[in-house]
């Protein structure tokens, strides 16, 4: 299944009518494209699961959350779509953006939560070879480019600020995002580059994973 162009039609016309007066009457039209999109997410979903183990896909719905926001329009003018990975044993994420102009995935660890940040950062505190040689791999280099996400501006508490690795110690998210202009989304070859990039990402995530579920010593915690 390819992505129909009438989405990036469809999302353009309510970027310039983003109100429930335009969208009521194209309600049958967006729920129409919605439908093919997850039908699209589950042929992805079956292409991850040859070799890994997603527990669900989620698409995030089109009604904005305004309550407190600057921006008061009501629809959001992209599809959103992740798909998680089977925890506890597995950790990382893959997430899917489909709109004009802004087409993306994005893989890693957006949040994590303070417990499993410490403990990322405790091990990269002892060697952080491991992780700097996975990141900087060819065929991983190649597909998504650097590390991204926010850090902190010096060092987290209870870390040196002059550690070897403090670069990465920094980090408060484990990013790799990758972009896609509008023809490559729309090609049918689309669905299978999905699937390989989010596949070149495995050894980062099963670096994460180990660490996540084994304490410093290298004892499991599940």
């Amino acid at each position: 299944m390819n992505i129909n162009p009438d989405v990036f039609a469809f999302y353009k016309a309510l970027a310039k009518n983003n109100n429930r007066e335009w969208f009521e009457p194209q309600k049958a039209r967006f729920k129409a494209l919605e439908a093919e999109v997850k039908a699209f997410n589950e042929e992805v979903k079956a292409g991850l699961e040859a070799t890994d183990e997603i527990e669900k896909v989620k698409m995030f719905r089109i009604y904005r959350d305004v309550r407190f926001s600057k921006n008061k329009t009501p629809f959001k003018t992209h599809f959103g779509i992740s798909f998680h990975r089977k925890k506890p044993h597995l950790r990382g994420g893959y997430y899917m953006h489909i709109a004009p102009g802004d087409s993306f995935l994005a893989t890693g660890f957006w949040d994590p939560n303070p417990a499993d940040l410490l403990r990322i950062r405790k091990e990269l505190e002892m060697d952080a070879k491991e992780l700097r040689d996975i990141i900087s791999a060819p065929d991983l280099k190649k597909t998504w480019g650097a590390l991204q996400g926010d850090t902190v501006k010096t060092a987290p508490k209870g870390f040196a600020k002059d550690h070897p690795d403090i670069d990465l110690i920094r980090h408060k998210q484990f990013l790799f995002i990758k972009k896609f202009d509008d023809k490559t989304v729309l090609s049918s070859n689309f669905k299978n580059q999905v699937i390989k990039d989010y596949a070149a990402i495995r050894p980062f995530f099963d670096y994460m994973s180990s660490i996540l579920t084994t304490d410093l010593n290298g004892v499991s915690l599940l």
